[in-house]
């Protein structure tokens, strides 16, 4: 099955719902990533399970509750702890080895999006704007505020919290106090898919997709562009086909900053320059993952390919679960993995694409990309589980 067309259709549906308004500019239809169901209102079924000569066994390493969520929600990695968060304000810290609880808290009030964290601080966002920090034993410390809701995980390095707003904006907070150090802003195409999956921080640097299909890189300490490199450029005759945005978290490397754009391409740059690598005219809604030799992307109809990461050559194509409308790609252990509609993780090899291994969870969708752990990935699900797999 494709994607696409059910996702023009749904992204129609909405914009006529707020035909007329003056600020239209400003809305942005809520599209997740990982999900599929909001295509079709939660009714269209996936298809049947395809057959599987298993070779690759993979387990479920641990599983705890956090309560409900959506998308913004993903789980923070840190060396000794797991953070998660959900809806209703609930915030935990789990011990990465077997799923403990070590405590959990209240945030007091409900959540939009989190949680980022590093050694020192935990953050989570509301729809009011409102970004709550706590220490790594669940002490509040400050509150802040952005201007609009906060829609992603927030991400957290060197002193200093970023955070991504409904509006397009990106704020650069301090980490002691909560004070804004930096503020980031563009100006928007009229009609754009909301970005859930915000950015990622490395070599100094904050890397994150926009709306019109770009990929920038800002210093981190200051928030000045260091670079804006187009990842697709919009086409078509009406706005819905003009949608080409890049909304999954990109993949950053020693060399290599890559991305992909909804409706457009995907590519990858120079990390620090910002010059074009490579790109090849591949869609994905769901994202991109990378190791030494490829990187892997789940197209816009649902299929898994794996690109030479040196040159954007085809490796392999994958589309046996097309139509389980599966998210975006993370490394398992030695396998890729994919999480679809119905909690099921499916693993694929990574020399050639085989389909070798699949494990049930929850029967819930994911709220995000899977994150990497140490030999696996972990990612909540909207019924409230948090999740940890590996591959043996």
């Amino acid at each position: 099955m494709n994607a696409r067309p059910y996702a023009r259709a749904a992204i129609a549906a909405a914009a006529l719902g707020v035909a007329g308004c003056a600020t239209i500019s400003s809305w942005i239809p809520s599209i997740p990533a990982p999900s599929w169901n909001w295509f079709g209102g939660g009714s269209r079924k996936p298809a049947p399970l395809p057959e599987l000569a298993a070779s690759v066994t993979p387990v479920i390493a641990w599983q705890s509750s956090i309560g409900k969520a959506g998308p913004g929600f993903a789980p923070a990695v840190t060396a000794d702890a797991v953070y998660a968060a959900s809806s209703d304000g609930t915030l935990a810290r789990f011990d990465p080895a077997n799923g403990r609880q070590l405590w959990r808290v209240s945030a007091g009030r409900s959540l939009s999006a989190g949680t980022g964290a590093d050694a020192a601080v935990v953050l989570v966002g509301t729809d009011k704007g409102d970004v709550l920090a706590f220490d790594p034993g669940g002490k509040a410390l400050w509150a802040s505020k952005v201007s609009s809701e906060v829609i992603a995980p927030p991400r957290v390095a060197e002193g200093i919290a970023v955070v991504f707003s409904g509006d397009g904006r990106v704020f650069g907070l301090s980490t002691t106090d909560g004070k804004t150090r930096w503020v980031y802003q563009r100006a928007n195409p009229p009609l754009t898919v909301r970005n859930y999956a915000g950015g990622v921080l490395a070599r100094g640097g904050v890397f994150f997709g926009t709306a019109g299909g770009r990929l920038v890189g800002l210093d981190l300490a200051t928030g000045a562009v260091g670079w804006e490199a187009i990842v697709a450029t919009p086409k078509g005759a009406t706005e819905l086909e003009r949608i080409a945005d890049v909304t999954s978290l990109p993949a950053v490397g020693e060399r290599l900053a890559c991305a992909a754009a909804y409706q457009g391409r995907t590519g990858c740059f120079d990390v620090v320059r910002g010059g074009p690598a490579w790109s090849r005219d591949l869609g994905s809604l769901g994202g991109i993952a990378v190791d030494a030799r490829a990187l892997y992307v789940t197209d816009d109809a649902g299929a898994v390919h794996a690109l030479d990461i040196a040159t954007g050559a085809s490796i392999w194509k994958q589309d046996k679960l097309a139509g389980r409308f599966i998210g975006g790609p993370q490394l398992v252990g030695d396998q890729v993995g994919v999480v679809d509609v119905e909690g099921w993780l499916h693993l694929l090899a990574p020399v050639n694409g085989a389909y070798v291994g699949r494990i049930a969870t929850d029967g819930s969708d994911p709220t995000s990309q899977p994150v990497a752990t140490i030999g696996g990935a972990a990612w909540q699900s909207r019924s409230g589980a948090l999740i940890a797999a590996r591959a043996r």
